[in-house]
């Protein structure tokens, strides 16, 4: 037992580590933001919103779930809109693309499924968009980098930008130490033959591998890649848990933005539009 609770604290520790400099370099931006710009600059930057969505689908390509982090402290400052924070959920690669490369898996295939990941950012990102603003009724909030400030009591006018930063950062990447920690304690329990026999079924197999995508953990995409890789599950299975799996990113989110309903509106969404697309990708390819 003491092994196991070892080994995974010291992957969760690593997973923990590699986040942090993202963390770092995005507080160090929003830091910037809040005190050093004015509000010309900020303004810009709102309204250059409508442009979040194909960049955040396009950013998300990059392997590290340590953006999608980043997208959700730039959401809940409102320096992006909800649209640009799903694109990023679903076109972050996360461990994947290196999975994919370990196993020879053809340049061709892997183009393919990053083109996937980034058009279904990029539509599903225009959709939340519109639903928010034209159904919903709502609209872009002013940048709020003082809220975000309040909510961390990082006391962000003591010690200057550096000092202010580093202290959000340790405080998410303390957060999201214990929970990642927690998660694979339960997967370990859970076993991931259990996690396959699920995800294999051929009806409720997309509806598994999005609830596993959900796992706010790196090694959530591990599983499901191999799986793929194995012929045990479906691309569009695949494809299920991909798009809707976002790393830490929801951790995150749910760490910094104290607007609940938003925050699960945003994941049911990610969900449903994962599920859906992947149940798609089967019927089509």
């Amino acid at each position: 037992m003491l092994v196991v609770l070892l080994n995974t604290f010291s992957d969760a520790l690593w997973d923990t580590f590699r986040l942090f400099p993202f963390l770092l370099v995005t507080y160090l931006v929003l830091e910037y933001l809040e005190g050093k710009t004015g509000e010309k600059t900020l303004n810009l930057i709102q309204k250059s919103g409508r442009f979040g969505v194909p960049i955040g689908a396009l950013c998300g390509l990059v392997p590290q779930c340590g953006l999608a982090a980043a997208a959700s402290n730039f959401y809940a400052a409102r320096v992006i809109s909800g649209g640009a924070l799903v694109a990023v959920f679903l076109a972050t690669s996360d461990e994947m693309l290196p999975i994919l490369i370990s196993n020879a898996v053809s340049v061709e295939q892997i183009v393919k499924i990053l083109l996937l990941k980034m058009a279904a950012g990029l539509l599903w990102g225009m959709v939340f968009d519109l639903i928010c603003r034209r159904l919903l009724q709502l609209k872009p909030q002013a940048i709020d980098v003082e809220t975000l400030c309040h909510n961390e009591k990082c006391q962000c006018e003591e010690g200057g930008i550096l000092k202010s930063a580093f202290n959000h950062s340790l405080k998410i990447s303390l957060f999201v130490l214990i929970v990642t920690w927690l998660f694979n304690l339960l997967v370990i329990s859970v076993g991931v033959a259990s996690l396959s026999t699920w995800i294999s079924h051929p009806f409720i197999g997309p509806m598994v591998a999005g609830l596993v995508g959900l796992i706010p953990n790196c090694s959530a995409s591990v599983v499901i890649t191999q799986l793929y890789l194995e012929n045990a599950i479906t691309f569009g299975t695949m494809m299920s848990g991909l798009l809707v799996g976002a790393g830490v990113g929801l951790l995150v989110l749910y760490r910094v933005n104290p607007r609940i309903k938003e925050n699960l509106l945003l994941t049911l969404y990610l969900y449903a539009v994962g599920v859906f697309s992947g149940c798609m990708i089967d019927w089509l390819f």
